[in-house]
């Protein structure tokens, strides 16, 4: 069915060619404010790697399966936060469950870390997933409906810089946890009593600190309009023209309302339709989004992230060399993520895309020859840090904007979830899966097996992406669905 163009569509073009001078701070601080549940997912995603050698020994875990399912089970929660968030928030709004993801933050955090049984800590773990899911979906969603078309790559990109920022975050709060906090108590402290405290308390503590940043973005939901687009789509053409007047000022406002309107012109279209997210194009679309989500996870890199400790530990390094390696993990990544929020509008989506899968093929392939040849130490980590910085420059945020972008107003939220949630799946396979692939087939055939991954993310790119950037939602709509 034919969408009605509208003659906004130059209007926005126009006002978006003067970005730099039209968009002011609120534009930045609603979505800085958004992007604070990427803090979160990237802090409480990440801050188990440094935690599990001390839990491990608090819990007794010994089995690879039963150390998989510690690392993985939070997943399970990923899973049904993401599965909800596109019927919840395009019933309710973005910004309602954006708030209510914040509150799962803070009391899971709480919970993690005052539990004494193994079945406690599952529990907390899987329901911090859910607020996990529900982040990871809507603070992207919620930041490019918001964006105009020439800042969308760069403030959804925001998203992934707060993701890095809560990675880089948790790695330094494990490290001062493990090595200065023990000392400071205990003043003269030695390894033993320091690796027992550990053991018992500072796994805990390394988790309860996620409450502080959770009331800051509960703090930040409460002062962030609803998304106009969403606004529109539930006939608030008012409220949602007022929001984006502040955004880009009223000529821009007025233009992008018409635009969004057209695309929501049609009879019935109003209403999320399940059913259309699996017809004609859509469907093609669909698969799209679901293949780029499961790449950016089975390209392997959240394993660096989440058994950091085994890798470093397997290349030779001691616990308190692994804890510093993992905090220059989290250093590259921040840094290689600020590069990408500063090219990603410039050039583009898909070149980013292919750079990153081509740069991790070679990169796992060497990784898994240093292994096989027992080239140990420096080398690894070296390559390690390779990696990461390409993912950081390349996959990682460049998906987020991806699949924020590519479906149509009216079934953004659902087309979203859907691609989210095979994306946690994806990244439960992952995790679970790492340490049997380890013992199975041992480092080597373990990064070797992710390389061949790598290289059929790069032919999906190659022939099934096609660059975004600069355009705007409704035109983007016009162009792949309709």
């Amino acid at each position: 069915m034919a969408l009605i163009v509208s003659s906004a569509e130059p209007n926005e073009s126009l006002a978006d060619g003067d970005a730099n001078a039209r968009y002011g701070p609120f534009l930045w601080l609603i979505a800085l404010s958004a992007a604070l549940g990427g803090l979160l997912f990237g802090y409480d995603w990440v801050v188990i790697g440094g935690a599990a050698p001390f839990y491990e020994k608090f819990f007794h875990l010994a089995s690879p399966e039963s150390k998989g399912w510690a690392q993985s089970c939070a997943l399970i929660g990923c899973l049904i936060g993401a599965l909800v968030s596109g019927g919840t928030s395009d019933r309710f709004g973005r910004k309602p469950i954006l708030i209510l993801s914040a509150v799962l933050f803070a009391i899971s955090s709480v919970g993690t870390g005052i539990v004494n049984s193994f079945e406690a800590f599952v529990a907390w773990r899987i329901l911090g997933g859910v607020a996990i899911g529900l982040a990871s979906n809507l603070s992207p969603l919620y930041i490019a409906e918001i964006a105009p078309a020439s800042l969308r790559g760069r403030l959804v990109s925001l998203n992934q810089f707060t993701i890095v920022i809560g990675v880089l975050l948790a790695q330094v709060v494990n490290l001062g946890i493990a090595s200065s906090f023990p000392g400071f108590l205990g003043g003269v402290m030695g390894k033993e009593a320091a690796l027992a405290w550990n053991e018992s308390t500072g796994w805990r503590w390394m988790f309860g600190v996620t409450a502080i940043p959770s009331l800051l973005f509960l703090v930040g939901m409460f002062f962030v309009p609803e998304s106009p687009r969403w606004l529109v789509k539930k006939g608030h053409q008012e409220k949602a023209g007022r929001v984006l007047a502040r955004i880009g000022g009223e000529a821009y406002g007025k233009g992008l309302l018409q635009s969004i309107e057209a695309t929501l012109a049609v009879e019935g279209e109003t209403k999320t339709n399940l059913r259309s997210l699996f017809e004609g194009r859509m469907l093609r679309i669909l698969m799209l989004g679901i293949g780029l989500a499961v790449f950016q996870q089975w390209c392997g890199i959240n394993v660096i992230f989440n058994y950091a400790g085994e890798i470093f530990k397997s290349a030779g390094y001691s616990i308190d060399d692994t804890l510093k390696n993992i905090a220059w993990t989290g250093s590259v990544n921040f840094v290689f993520t600020l590069v990408a929020m500063a090219v990603v509008d410039k050039l583009g989506r898909r070149p980013l895309m292919l750079v990153g899968a081509a740069g991790l093929l070679v990169i796992y392939g060497l990784i898994g020859f240093c292994y096989f040849r027992g080239i140990l130490g420096f080398p690894v980590l070296a390559l390690v840090l390779a990696a990461i910085g390409s993912y950081a420059a390349t996959l990682a945020p460049v998906t987020w904007v991806v699949i924020s972008e590519i479906f149509p107003n009216r079934i953004r939220g659902a087309a979203m979830s859907v691609s989210v949630t095979f994306l946690w799946l994806a990244c439960f396979i992952l995790t679970y899966t790492f340490p049997i692939l380890n013992a199975r087939l041992g480092a080597a055939g373990t990064f070797w097996l992710y390389a061949g991954i790598c290289a059929a993310g790069f032919l999906l790119v190659l022939f099934r992406l096609p660059e975004t950037k600069g355009k705007s939602l409704e035109q983007l709509e016009r162009e792949l669905v309709d």
